[in-house]
């Protein structure tokens, strides 16, 4: 038997109203259940009509499935029976409501959208209103009903469609979202990783960067490369401890400090000290520290100085040589962890013809032979880049290899950031 429906009212605008509290994840999570279970459906119905269709208090349709029914018969009602257990709002487009400016005649439906944003909603009307039922669903509505046509199996199978529909939009919106999040995470990541500034050197410029955190572009590791005025080549890297997004940003920080001081002229222990003031006033904790690794070429580039503050020494391969790690006997304490540290400059031979690899401890902390084995460690490594550079690796080429073997040793993904770069000296 068709279900008795409310005849057609005149329409006119309803009263703005706030949107509800309801949230989306316990309407979403109501609904699914519902449609997924075959279980019980509940209906809240906005109209005026006492003796309407709908004043039934539920219906069984034929699979079985019970429509629980509950009435309203404004929106100030319908705000308040909107409670979690509703999965559908059926509301009817002659429901009458204050004037509005511009008599719009789906008021009452864009209120009720307003009201019930993570509710699946219908949309009721005359079969004479056939462009209106259309609209309603341009404007929000899941989909529209005809009163002269309805009966429990249509509404029944309406509401299930409606729920999942809205279900599906809900799904696609907060996979949109988390795309475009993504999207502007990744672009703001790029753009925090270094750009080199060494126009008029003729120094040869490769780097390789690899967080530990999944699906990151950035984390604690950091370094940079400028030439100063003067024709010196000053380049840095850096580990700030974790590689937590926090620990990226503090690197960033720490990387920008470095680029403005050295182009202020500060060097050496000067310039460490103040790096560590830097630290200390932005860590989150005192616990927090970074090692790190300055290099400042001459601009003959034939010699440079060295500092160290608890990172590893960097390693020089000259023409005709192996590769060995530099000099790191007279280093300083990793910055932050003493307050009046000082961190010697120390002056290395270059040579003509040579090349120099800068590198955090994830390149050498991975294991040597899979789960269980040593670490690579710095003797491990220095015999890896020996072997590489006999193979004519240079460069790009030299970093992409040496990160993708240290990964294949270790049996899979890295857990720490690596960061590594080289410069190269081509002539004599």
């Amino acid at each position: 038997m068709p279900v008795p429906v409310p005849r057609q009212r005149i329409v006119s605008a309803a009263a703005p109203g706030a949107a509800t509290a309801v949230s989306a994840a316990t309407a979403a999570t109501a609904a699914t259940a519902a449609t997924a279970t075959g279980t019980d459906l509940t209906l809240l119905v906005v109209e005026d009509d006492p003796a309407g269709a709908l004043a039934v208090p539920e219906m069984l349709d034929a699979d079985g499935t019970r429509v629980r029914i509950r009435t309203a018969r404004n929106l100030t009602e319908a705000e308040r029976l909107l409670t979690d257990d509703v999965h559908c709002v059926l509301v009817d487009l002659a429901l009458p409501g204050p004037r509005a400016a511009g008599d719009d005649p789906l008021a009452p439906l864009r209120h009720v959208l307003r009201l019930a944003p993570h509710h699946a909603v219908l949309a009721l009307a005359a079969s004479a209103d056939a462009e209106l039922a259309a609209e309603a669903v341009r404007v929000g509505a899941q989909d529209h009903l005809f009163r002269e046509e309805l009966d429990g199996r249509l509404l029944s199978r309406a509401i299930r469609y409606a729920v999942e529909r809205k279900r599906a939009d809900a799904v696609q919106v907060k996979l949109t979202e988390s795309r475009l999040r993504a999207q502007e995470n990744a672009r703001l990541e790029r753009g925090l990783l270094p750009t080199p500034l060494l126009e008029g050197s003729d120094l040869r410029f490769a780097a390789r960067y690899r967080p530990g955190r999944s699906r990151a572009l950035l984390g604690g590791d950091f370094y940079d490369t400028v030439r100063t005025p003067d024709g010196t080549v000053h380049a840095m890297i850096g580990d700030v401890c974790g590689h937590g997004p926090d620990e990226a940003a503090l690197g960033v920080e720490l990387r920008i400090a470095w680029r403005a001081l050295t182009f202020a002229g500060l060097c050496g222990d000067e310039l460490l000290s103040t790096l560590q003031q830097v630290l200390e006033h932005e860590r989150e904790s005192e616990e927090i520290f970074a090692t790190l690794c300055t290099v400042d070429i001459a601009p003959d580039g034939r010699r440079a100085g060295l500092c160290l503050a608890g990172h590893p020494s960097p390693l020089i391969a000259r023409h005709g040589t192996a590769a060995r790690l530099l000099p790191y006997e007279d280093g300083g304490p990793a910055l932050g962890l003493l307050p009046r540290a000082r961190w010697p400059r120390r002056q290395v031979e270059l040579g003509g013809s040579w090349s120099l690899l800068m590198y955090t401890d994830g390149l050498i902390e991975g294991r040597s032979a899979g789960p269980g084995s040593p670490r690579l460690g710095q003797d491990g490594m220095v015999e890896m880049i020996n072997r590489q550079l006999a193979e004519g690796l240079r460069g790009e080429e030299l970093l992409e290899a040496a990160v993708t073997e240290v990964r294949s040793l270790n049996g899979g993904e890295l857990t720490d950031d690596v960061a590594v770069l080289a410069l190269e000296r081509a002539r004599g």
